[in-house]
């Protein structure tokens, strides 16, 4: 998959937003992610030397079909072409710092193979992308669990709020926001993250070396 950039969307589930005690957003927050970030299929997360504390959260992904610029809500969905399941890998440490500096989110969420997801399926298998159950396993046990109904924006807002900012292009990935109960992970951990319809990603967790 030739992906062009990867938008992730920050605290677009209310319970997500309250267990990192910040506000409810009244309009959907964007960040970037690199695509040197991407694990396609799954693999093995690397975790940095620079960060003692990595978290996983689990999004459901919509990659576009085609791109677009300044696209209405009404006509968002055309741009859909397929979902994934999406890992959102962050140091937890390193943003939490970014945050009392006043600094950009960058380096905790853009090392490599941050940005796992599985393989797309195309959109006519999912009839109501806003009604899926999402679930992530950590060495098998539960650890999020709820479903894509409760996004405070649904995919058309997030599509026209995106495209008034910039230009949408054909392989973007946006990655949609994580429910409440975000895990830290350390090495040797197994990660399975299951949305009903879209697929399932599996991960395994490894200490990079310097």
């Amino acid at each position: 998959m030739n992906v062009s950039k990867i938008l992730c969307v920050a605290r677009n589930y209310a319970d997500h937003a309250k267990e990192m005690g910040t506000a409810v957003p009244t309009e959907p927050i964007f960040f970037l992610k690199p695509t040197t970030a991407l694990l396609p299929t799954g693999g093995t997360i690397l975790l940095p030397p620079q960060s003692k504390r990595v978290e996983v959260e689990t999004e459901l992904a919509v990659i576009l079909g085609t791109g677009g610029r300044e696209v209405p809500a009404d006509k968002a969905m055309t741009l859909v072409g397929g979902y994934s399941v999406f890992f959102d890998i962050t140091a937890r440490d390193l943003q939490a710092k970014a945050r009392e500096d006043g600094s950009p989110w960058t380096a905790s969420k853009g090392f490599d193979t941050f940005a796992p997801m599985s393989e797309p399926v195309p959109p006519e298998h999912v009839s109501d992308p806003h009604a899926l159950g999402i679930r992530l396993k950590v060495n098998g046990i539960v650890r999020q669990d709820s479903n894509t109904r409760q996004m405070i924006f649904r995919i058309p807002h997030l599509i026209e709020a995106a495209s008034q900012i910039m230009t949408l292009e054909a392989g973007d990935v946006i990655a949609t926001g994580t429910p409440a109960g975000v895990w830290p992970i350390v090495p040797g951990d197994r990660l399975e993250a299951d949305i009903a319809r879209v697929g399932i990603l599996r991960c395994t967790v490894a200490a990079r070396n310097r």
